[in-house]
């Protein structure tokens, strides 16, 4: 019998690790909510809602009952929108998720907005504290359909437990994927949150015709918005600089497979938020997030002033042109100031 993986989510990143461990040889089991996506899983080897274009392996199965997926498996992926994870996670551990010895392994990369909390924090609610060094979280530069294409990809794993951390990292990886490893689980979920907003102002900056002196900017003062927070909220500033940092903020603020910088193109354009968001199939979670990250940088007093104004642009209705502006009308400071953090 082969070895079996549970997927919870089958959104575009859960189908594309799902052929990730196909590839290896790997029974891969997905749990989705939508009946009409398990269906043409099961039965056209396909996920054209969200992973257009892709033919799956036959060995990928979906469910759409979580304990099918969860049960038996040496590891379980985690790969829900946090708006979505704290309700189907409470039903994973009813059906004895924490009593195995599975490997759960989150990619969900967001901030709860209703409590501020970090997907480890939602987890540590949710889990018996036992979990925690049978945790471990997924993020970098890493686009589901690229995933699914083969394309050489490189992340990083962060647990509290080294031993998890290895573990989770040998499991993923193969000839098209890779992992490296930390323990800096705070600095990891926060690059991961963090870079979707900037990302949104790299669309934004595009759709209002503006080039790369504006996009440099935009990702260069959006990686020392994040580092300060995520300094603040004791991350490595190294981890920052790394592929959960760096790496993934490049990728989503360049990458036209970024579902972030799509909403901030669009905006950019001229379209509203809510008529962008009606029409979308998939999660940009920078839309959520923005709201809590303003919220998370008031309270630790960080100055975040790009994250402040696509807060204000989504859930204010700011003219775009207007928050160029009142960036580019601030006071004059220091680019590095070790007084304000860095």
């Amino acid at each position: 019998m082969s070895r079996k993986i549970g997927i919870i989510g089958g959104g575009g990143f859960g189908t594309a690790i799902a052929t990730l461990f196909s590839a290896k040889g790997f029974e891969s089991v997905i749990w989705v909510n939508e009946k009409e996506v398990s269906s043409e899983i099961n039965n056209r080897h396909a996920n054209s809602l969200f992973l257009p274009g892709i033919e799956l392996d036959h060995g990928i199965r979906a469910t759409n009952d979580l304990s099918e997926a969860v049960s038996g498996a040496e590891m379980v992926v985690g790969a829900v929108p946090t708006e979505w994870m704290r309700s189907v996670y409470t039903r994973i551990e009813a059906d004895g998720l924490a009593s195995s010895d599975a490997v759960f392994l989150s990619c969900t990369k967001g901030i709860e907005r209703r409590t501020l909390m970090m997907v480890s924090q939602v987890l540590e609610e949710i889990f018996p504290a036992e979990m925690k060094e049978k945790t471990a979280f997924l993020s970098g530069p890493s686009f589901a359909a690229e995933i699914a294409g083969r394309h050489p990809t490189v992340v990083c794993v962060a647990s509290l437990s080294e031993e998890c951390a290895r573990k989770a990292a040998e499991l993923v990886k193969c000839e098209f994927f890779r992992a490296y490893i930390t323990d800096d689980v705070t600095g990891v979920e926060l690059g991961g949150a963090l870079k979707n907003i900037i990302a949104i102002a790299a669309g934004m900056a595009t759709g209002l015709g503006f080039g790369y002196n504006t996009l440099a900017a935009l990702i260069t003062r959006g990686l020392w918005e994040i580092a300060r927070l995520a300094i603040k909220m004791g991350a490595n500033p190294l981890t920052i600089a790394g592929l959960s940092g760096t790496g993934d903020l490049i990728l989503t603020c360049t990458g036209e497979l970024s579902r972030n910088r799509s909403v901030g193109l669009r905006l950019g354009r001229g379209e509203k938020i809510d008529q962008i968001l009606s029409g979308m199939k998939s999660v940009a979670e920078g839309v959520f997030t923005a709201q809590a990250a303003v919220e998370l940088s008031r309270r630790h007093g960080v100055e975040m002033p790009i994250t402040e104004e696509v807060y204000r642009i989504i859930y204010e209705k700011k003219d775009p042109v207007a928050a160029v502006k009142d960036l580019m009308a601030r006071e004059t400071k220091k680019e590095i100031d070790i007084s304000r953090g860095i």
